[in-house]
């Protein structure tokens, strides 16, 4: 086992390369490339890092010439022989050749694209134009790099033996929680934490005693590079890039309406089982479910990702018995900062309803909350988002109105069309 205390402490004396392979994403982004790739590589988009913490000037924290040589450095990664016959070779979610060929000979020859970089207001302000299928895989990297590189520039005025309690610390407080977990009869949880992971070698680390601690319950891992290494299922399905940017390439307020769906069926026609996973909030649940085709409602399951857990799952269960199907045959993933108290909660209270997985993010991967000075390692909320397609603007609503991203007027006129009306607002921690 690698002794992260002093390979954190060694950063200091030589360059060790934050994102070490095109691998280090998470699959569902792989899956959406795929999709993107067959049906809108000519979409010109726009991404956009965006750090909601606003008390956390990463600029000031943070140096230029190291986040530019980190970001050079994920430019020149290409798949090597050994990563293009994993994703050729494996079966994931039981079905074997998932990435098609046309797909895999693109992505063999494929590097990150060009970056834009300023300083503005103790931000940096990142972003990423081009071809679709090319910039959507800045999106992982680009936040691996900046989470890591903040947790570096805090780590880098502690001592050796400083390190090795920090890690101490750290590891038995995921070892603890997971020690709660396994009391939990019928869990199932994977690691969703790369994105706001405190580093590389952490994450690793935290999946491993995943693995060692949870046994059957752990059901795998969303970062494809660990999942290869580890021999582990990769997981993950959608996400809210699609429907943002098809939403923004309508012409007409009927295919605004429209465009979630426009892209679920799309893929519906490339996956099937658990695969089939309905992502509602991007404009609101209530709405989504509202005016969901029938067909959908077959679809194994239903992520909850915004807003309040328990009514986002309530809704869901009581969509499925108006729509004629049985919710003790469909699946809800939960998703949204979760930590173990939530967790146990919401696993005895929907037990027996209908079936329960939950995506361990960034309070398993990065949880240093109070062990260092200030809470100067706490995490914070950083997303990189599609911010525009073919020149016009994207929105995110969700089901809480803080994590809304757009321009003011794009985001009532989107509010107006999907029928959102009053929604709660919920802190926006990670």
């Amino acid at each position: 086992m690698v002794d992260i205390a002093t390979r954190v402490y060694n950063h200091r004396w030589r360059i060790d390369p934050i994102v070490r392979s095109l691998l280090d994403t998470d699959f569902y982004k792989l899956l959406m490339c795929q999709s993107v790739f067959r049906n809108a590589r000519d979409t010109q988009v726009t991404f956009s890092l965006i750090n909601r913490t606003k008390t956390i000037p990463l600029a000031d924290l943070i140096d230029e010439g190291e986040l530019r040589a980190q970001l050079d450095y994920a430019r020149g990664l290409r798949l090597t022989r050994g990563e293009s016959t994993w994703l050729r070779g494996n079966t994931f979610y039981g079905k074997r050749q998932m990435f098609r060929s046309d797909f895999m000979e693109w992505f063999e020859t494929f590097q990150l694209p060009p970056y834009h970089l300023e300083k503005r207001d103790g931000q940096y302000e990142l972003t990423f134009e081009g071809a679709w299928p090319e910039v959507m895989m800045w999106e992982i990297p680009a936040l691996a790099i900046l989470m890591e590189l903040r947790s570096r520039a805090v780590l880098g005025a502690m001592k050796r033996f400083e390190l090795q309690v920090l890690y101490a610390r750290a590891m038995t407080r995921v070892w603890e929680k997971i020690e709660r977990l396994r009391k939990i009869e019928g869990l199932k949880i994977a690691d969703f934490g790369t994105r706001r992971r405190h580093g590389f070698l952490w994450q690793d680390w935290c999946v491993q005693a995943m693995v060692e601690g949870l046994g059957e319950a752990f059901t795998g891992t969303s970062n494809c590079l660990i999942a290869m290494r580890r021999d582990l299922e990769a997981v993950g399905t959608n996400a809210h890039e699609m429907p943002m940017v098809f939403a923004a390439l309508a012409e007409t307020e009927h295919e605004l309406r429209q465009a979630p769906y426009k892209v679920l069926e799309a893929w519906h026609e490339e996956h099937e089982g658990n695969l089939r996973i309905i992502l509602p909030d991007t404009y609101g649940t209530n709405g989504f479910l509202a005016h969901a085709p029938d067909w959908l409602a077959a679809w194994t399951g239903v992520r909850i990702d915004s807003g309040n857990p328990f009514e986002g799952a309530q809704r869901a269960i009581d969509w499925w018995r108006a729509r004629g199907e049985d919710p003790r045959k469909k699946l809800i993933i939960f998703s949204d900062g979760l930590d173990v108290a939530q967790i146990e909660d919401l696993h005895a209270h929907f037990r027996g309803q209908v079936k329960v997985s939950f995506g361990w993010g960034t309070l398993l991967t990065n949880d240093f909350r109070n062990l260092v000075a200030e809470d100067a390692l706490a995490p914070f909320s950083l997303v990189c988002k599609a911010v525009a397609a073919n020149g016009r603007p994207t929105v995110k609503l969700s089901d809480n109105p803080e994590k809304a991203t757009g321009p003011a007027e794009e985001i009532a006129r989107y509010r107006r069309v999907f029928e959102v009306g009053a929604q709660a607002a919920m802190p926006v921690v990670v």
